[in-house]
């Protein structure tokens, strides 16, 4: 396939559209797309509707059957070469993805990184073996295979838009399914255009793959719709509970990755130096937009001073503004309202009883790293998710109190524990309840080769990535075959 030298993001192609067979209007209005460092409108996008996901769905069910009857190898070329794609260009999509996500240009080219090797790793699974050979009981050839489910929806949220869109989408399509996508409605190019365009390119057949910007509505829609198969969710604990019971009742598979309220400890073996970096990246990379962010920092008393210390130092040393405009570290938050309900939990928490050692200060969409300290059960900075840039740190005085303060709450995605004795952190990792477990890193690791998905709250037990996305992405078909057939009694 020669390789296009023409623009892969050109608004002119999306601009008041969705895509569905094509470029096409939508019949839910539309949607203005703000960059968050300048709240200046960036783009337009199609809303779609009801009747945009029903006659989406009802397409990609029609489209699905021969992408599923075409050899793996077949689909594996169309997914390496989009892997390529977004490699070879990366530094055109990057400026794209700064100015819609608020993101930092090195979390950008982190994305972009990612996203290329997810799609990699799913176009490997397009030919890994499918199935087993079972016992019979008789001469019979008696099979397990991994079948394509038939249509899988994908919805995706706003934070890390390109890599928790396609690393659902990629594996779906390497197993023979269609897609349908709806990316969040702040990020619909991030999250799903520049996906669109990029298997445009790498010659994906018409109808497979669909993009629908949209809000709770084509949500709905998509769990309800009697042409999908599957829905992927990605984003609140809240939300997703509403996209469980309605695709349930609808007897879909779902997939659900929710929030996470995810601690890091400090033992008081560390290195404090060393302790307070993981702390300050776990909490703080994009303004704690991540569902794996430290959510709690948890240091053994004797540290604890040290390490706030350290912390408040490096609050007031990270620089915030708009990425666009020279190096800075945090970017702005996605919204108002998300700014104003990080405030209100940092106040709140304050009143509580809570200590601002560094930060609780905005302008604009720009919160400034904040460093909260005394913080204890029954405040909404320990309980509650917060999704912006506050470091929440508690004390704790021996590892079983910290085990306990670990697993306060529902949720069960991430931990990180660091220590100067790794017999030490696995001990104490194996009395925690979650989904991913980091011996001396912090709580923020994901990648294409790695399970991904959490406990309680934080998930339905599903996961996604790497060993997962067979089990994920297709379902068992038990096949006999008897060299004739035989008479029974009756």
């Amino acid at each position: 396939m020669t390789p296009s030298t023409g623009p892969l993001l050109d608004e002119s192609a999306w601009r008041d559209r969705l895509y569905s067979n094509g470029w096409a209007a939508g019949s839910g209005g539309l949607l203005e797309v703000i960059e968050p460092a300048t709240l200046a409108p960036l783009t337009r996008v199609a809303r779609a509707g009801r009747e945009d996901v029903a006659a989406a769905a009802a397409a990609a069910r029609a489209a699905q059957p021969a992408w599923a009857a075409l050899s793996a190898d077949a689909r594996q070329a169309v997914l390496l070469e989009a892997a390529a794609i977004l490699s070879r260009r990366a530094d055109e999509l990057a400026p794209w993805m700064i100015r819609e996500t608020g993101s930092v240009g090195a979390k950008a080219a982190v994305e972009l990184e990612h996203a290329a090797g997810f799609v990699r790793q799913a176009g490997a699974m397009a030919t890994e073996p499918h199935g087993l050979l079972l016992p019979a009981a008789d001469s019979r050839l008696s099979m397990a295979r991994r079948v394509p489910l038939g249509v899988v929806a994908v919805i995706s949220p706003f934070n890390f838009p390109l890599v928790l869109s396609i690393r659902a989408v990629a594996p779906a399509l390497a197993a023979g399914n269609a897609v349908v996508l709806k990316p969040d409605p702040r990020t619909p190019v991030s999250g799903g255009f520049l996906i669109a365009r990029v298997f445009e390119e790498a010659g994906l057949p018409p109808g497979l793959l669909h993009v629908l910007p949209g809000d709770a509505e084509a949500g709905d829609a998509l769990c309800r719709d009697p042409n999908i198969a599957m829905v992927a969710f990605t984003g609140s604990t809240a939300a997703g509970r509403r996209v469980g019971e309605t695709a349930g009742a609808h007897l879909k598979k779902v997939a659900l990755e929710l929030g996470g309220k995810n601690a890091l400890i400090v033992l008081d073996d560390a290195d404090l130096d060393v302790a307070a970096s993981n702390a300050a990246w776990g909490a703080w990379l994009h303004q704690g937009q991540i569902c794996m962010t430290t959510g709690r920092v948890l240091v053994q008393r004797s540290l604890h001073d040290g390490l706030v210390a350290r912390l408040v130092e490096k609050a007031s040393h990270l620089p915030v503004g708009d990425p666009t405009g020279g190096q800075v570290a945090l970017g702005p938050l996605i919204s108002a309202a998300q700014r104003d309900r990080v405030h209100a939990i940092v106040q709140d928490s304050v009143a509580a009883g809570a200590i601002l050692a560094a930060g609780g200060t905005y302008t604009d969409l720009f919160y400034v790293p904040t460093v909260l300290t005394g913080v204890k059960p029954g405040m909404r900075a320990f309980d509650e998710e917060i999704f912006g840039p506050v470091a929440v740190v508690t004390a704790f005085d021996d590892d079983a109190e910290a085990a306990d303060l670990a697993g306060r709450g529902e949720y069960g995605l991430s931990a990180g524990i660091i220590t100067g004795s790794v017999g030490r952190g696995m001990a104490l990792g194996e009395r925690l309840n979650v989904g991913h477990l980091h011996i001396n890193d912090q709580t923020v690791e994901a990648g294409p080769h790695s399970p991904f998905g959490g406990m309680g709250a934080s998930g339905n037990g599903s996961r996604i990535s790497g060993p997962a996305n067979l089990d994920e992405f297709t379902t068992w078909r038990w096949t006999t075959v008897k060299t004739a057939a035989t008479p029974y009694p009756f």
